[in-house]
């Protein structure tokens, strides 16, 4: 018998078994076969946290698979990914098939590898390795945590303030970063300065801009032209001078490549560059280390994008110097290989920096292969990583001061040239709006030197205003949760789309902003919790966690500790009343729910009775504002709109909005709002074809009117579209939006998309994974002899049913889906096949359409039985539900009728 590799996906299942070889099976978990479920008492303090596990009917399909596959095997090899949830997949894996008592006599060995090409696998599977304990407790007590963490705080939360949804250990204090940033925000005030500003020539008739820096003989500090009276004045003090060169500065400076991508950097740099969400970077990342088949072969193109590490193997090192100096040349080669470390103090989850699995697979090369954001991403990492070998570029830095002649008025130009390029050939690092220093890094001078006589030119006096800290994007957020020290690069994405689905913030500009749900979220928290949404404190316990999987603490003595304070601090908001509550809530967002109006009067005061005070108030669906004086006066206020992006809340002229003109057929491509929200359209009406109707589609959640473009637009209107061919069953997959949302579709099989899945952009490997729980359930048998249609074996809700067509049987009781055979269906659905009964509308329409025939048919034989007249209808008080409607006068069989269509609807 052959030997069994387990990994993750089917994907990689299929790629690897090209790999190895007729000696092996090759299958997939799907993910995580087990989990903890989600009810409270999965995890046991008490019983030194112990944690009762559960298993969906994928996972037991999976898992029932792989030890029918063991029989007779002699090894099993565990592939899951090389990470944290890798180890944990293949623990859970082995502890399911101990159970099912499939691995006696089988050697049991993990296996992990950085790249899917057929030599890392081939090196792999040749330095096979134990499972890494202290990696699955690291991972058993970060699930613990983060499940008592949130089955604890998340009912508290639901108790004593309304509306809310969840609170989560690194959640939590993501929200309360954005939170705090936004109240910065608010009370930040502007403070007035001038700059003043000359643009000069040189001899040889150059011009050049400069700005002011020393002002009657003492540098000027950014606040010491504070009004528009001394910005003149120190115009005038620079018309009135004749200027000349006082010095020139030169010095060279060498500028080093940035290191190769780790996953915070590749998502920041994604974000940065690209405009793609942290979610989006990484499933993309997912589908290039899974595997892009290039001319009739399956090859991962990236290096795994779950990583802390820097570093690069010294093959792929040697690669891309060759690489380097053959394409660009050997200036370009520095004489040393680039040697970069991390900051990840955890070596055994500090793996190989995100790179191409083989240089000579250019970007161009492989274009005509990828979607537009694999393209995209894939150039990205790709030119990171050869850059992160070149050679340092050197710049000759200028700095040139000029002064009248008394010397006591200066101005400063600065500029750089590139003297050489080196890495900045390939890469530039991309930055942030803010940053200013690049700017005048990149402007060059023309050349002059000391005493030469300047003409001058224009003189300005500008004002500015200090701008507030600007909001976090995706990729500074990620930056700063790094930084800190809070969560790990591999739950970034999932982290912020959490934050989104709950509505607790929302995108804007592709800046974070909070809702006032997670405001009040924040201020409960940090009024009663401070400690466990304290930065400082979730980083401290990231650091035990590392020390946990490195070897170096017990999971269990962590675990205690945590919790013997943490349920402590619960227990003490037993007694809390929704006054105290409020009180806290009140104290602390009152400036942002009532900001000083312009007229100077009370934000407070009540509005309506002109006496009460408007306060924050919590009903049983959420928070409000309210007045004092209620009962008397019933004045209230919602808070600011909760719904998120695509609500429909954002505003449109006339109520549509012209995105542009569809690039094929040349008509208007325009948003409107309609009942249900927002949605696109393509082209008008035909007022002479009124049946005619424009293409429309709604927008998903995660877009909104101003980040909607025309391409995803016509996106929209094009769905559903084709994702590619299943791996395992050749059969297309589709993806669409439905009226639940989006989803995937192969033949009669449908899979439900994830809420933050982008239908326009979703791949394979997701598509294939969302379709896998629906496969599970189902199983074709074969052809039907008669017709060829398949003959399926297919999970009801009442039992197991074999179904060809539109006829269908039950399984008997206790008959599995697996035993049954396609002889043995053909012979069920022969005794006992009856017809597949219609649901919803059809059923409706079927009951209409029969209680209409046989109205009919009554009608005709009452109005011309052998030319009798027809019996004049009886008077009915009630319809018997025994007759038929043949033997019913006319107006009965009318009710009948009626009542029939109106209870199938």
């Amino acid at each position: 018998m052959t030997d069994v590799v387990v990994v993750e996906s089917p994907a990689k299942a299929k790629t690897i078994n090209k790999y190895l070889g007729d000696g092996y099976t090759v299958l997939a978990s799907f993910g995580h076969v087990r989990d903890l479920p989600p009810k409270d008492g999965s995890v046991m303090p008490d019983e030194d946290f112990a944690m009762k596990w559960q298993s969906d009917e994928r996972g037991q399909k999976q898992v029932a698979a792989i030890a029918r596959a063991l029989k007779g095997a002699h090894t099993l090899y565990l592939a899951t990914d090389p990470d944290r949830e890798g180890e944990a997949i293949s623990w859970h894996v082995k502890a399911m098939l101990a159970e099912k008592n499939a691995l006696k006599g089988v050697n049991v060995r993990r296996v992990t590898f950085n790249e899917i090409t057929k030599g890392a696998i081939k090196e792999a599977m040749a330095h096979p390795r134990d499972l890494d304990m202290p990696l699955i407790e690291a991972y058993l007590a970060r699930r613990a945590l983060d499940y008592l963490v949130g089955f604890t705080l998340s009912p508290v939360l639901w108790r004593k303030l309304p509306g809310s949804k969840s609170a989560g250990r690194v959640q939590s204090v993501a929200l309360r970063l954005i939170c705090e940033r936004e109240a910065e925000i608010e009370v930040f005030k502007p403070r007035e300065y001038w700059t003043v500003g000359a643009t000069f020539f040189t001899p040889a008739g150059a011009p050049f801009t400069t700005r002011l820096t020393h002002l009657d003989g003492r540098k000027l500090d950014q606040f010491d032209l504070s009004n528009e009276e001394l910005a003149f004045a120190a115009r005038d003090a620079v018309l009135a001078g004749t200027f000349a060169v006082k010095s020139v500065e030169r010095k060279k400076v060498k500028r080093n490549p940035p290191p190769p991508f780790t996953t915070s950097t590749l998502q920041q740099e994604a974000s940065r560059k690209l405009g793609m969400g942290a979610q989006n970077t990484m499933r993309t990342a997912q589908q290039l280390y899974e595997g892009i088949e290039l001319g009739g072969e399956t090859v991962g193109l990236i290096t795994y994008m779950r990583t802390d590490g820097v570093t690069m193997a010294g093959e792929a090192i040697a690669d891309i110097r060759r690489h380097i100096g053959k394409d660009f040349g050997a200036n370009y080669v520095p004489a040393q290989p680039r040697v970069y470390s991390t900051k990840a103090k955890n070596a055994q989850e500090a793996h190989e920096a995100v790179r191409p699995t083989d240089v000579s697979r250019t970007p161009a090369s492989v274009a005509r292969y990828l979607s537009d954001e694999q393209r995209r991403l894939y150039e990205l990492v790709w030119k990171r990583a050869v850059a992160s070998q070149m050679q340092s570029a050197e710049l000759d830095q200028v700095a040139v001061d000029v002064a009248d002649q008394p010397g006591r008025t200066v101005l400063r130009a600065t500029g750089s040239i590139i003297a050489f390029d080196g890495f900045l050939k390939l890469y530039t690092e991309g930055r942030d709006e803010s940053d200013k220093a690049a700017d005048d890094e990149s402007r060059m001078l023309p050349p002059m030197n000391e005493r030469d006589p300047l003409r001058r030119g224009d003189v300005e006096a500008e004002q500015h205003f200090t701008q507030p800290p600007p909001r976090y994007s995706e990729a500074s957020l990620v930056k700063k949760m790094e930084e800190i020290g809070i969560g790990r690069p591999s739950t970034y994405a999932s982290i912020l789309t959490v934050l989104r689905d709950r509505n607790y913030v929302r995108l804007e500009a592709r800046r974070f902003m909070p809702e006032d749900r997670g405001r009040l979220v924040t201020a409960f928290l940090v009024s009663f919790f401070e400690r466990y949404v304290d930065p400082q404190f979730t980083a401290g316990l990231e650091e035990q966690l590392d020390d946990i999987s490195a070897g170096h603490a017990d999971w269990r003595k962590v675990m205690s500790a945590f919790w013997e304070a943490f349920s402590a601090a619960v227990a003490q908001t037993k007694d809390l009343t929704i006054t105290e509550v409020i009180d806290a809530l009140d104290q602390d967002l009152g400036s942002h729910f009532f900001p000083p109006n312009e007229e100077g009067t009370d934000p407070r005061v009540c509005t309506s009775c002109g006496t009460g005070r408007l306060g924050l108030k919590l009903g049983r669906y959420g928070a409000f504002i309210g007045c004092s004086n209620y009962p008397e006066c019933q004045y209230t206020r919602k808070l600011a709109v909760e719904g998120g992006e695509g609500d429909g809340s954002e505003e449109l002229k006339d109520g549509m909005k012209l995105l542009g003109q569809h690039p094929v057929t040349g008509e208007d491509i325009t948003v409107k709002r309609g009942p249900w929200g927002l949605y696109v359209q393509q082209g008008e009406p035909n007022p002479e074809d009124k049946k005619a109707k424009p293409k429309r589609a709604s927008l998903p959640k995660g877009l909104s009117l101003e980040n909607l473009t025309l391409d995803q637009a016509v996106g929209l209107l094009s769905l559903p579209r084709i994702v590619g061919i299943h791996p395992e069953f050749n059969e297309p997959i589709e993806a669409g939006l439905g009226r639940f949302g989006p989803y995937v579709k192969m033949g009669a099989i449908y899979g439900s998309l994830d809420k933050d899945d982008d239908v326009l952009t979703v791949g394979l490997n997701r598509a294939v994974d969302a379709l896998a729980k629906k496969i599970a359930s189902i199983r074709n048998l074969g052809p039907h002899p008669k017709d060829g249609e398949p003959v399926m074996v297919r999970k009801g809700r009442f039992g197991p049913y074999v179904q060809h067509g539109q006829v269908v049987a039950n399984l008997a009781r206790g008959e599995s889906m697996d035993d049954v055979t396609l002889d043995g269906a053909l012979e069920l659905l022969a005794e006992k096949g009856k017809p597949l009964k219609p649901k919803g509308k059809a059923a409706a329409k079927k009951t209409t359409r029969t209680a209409a025939k046989t109205t009919a048919k009554g009608r005709v034989k009452a109005e011309g039985d052998a030319g009798k007249p027809a019996k004049p209808a009886k008077k009915t008080t009630k319809a018997k539900t025994t007759a038929t409607a043949k033997k019913k006068p006319a107006a009965s069989r009318k009710a009948a009728t009626a009542k029939d269509q109106t209870s199938a609807e």
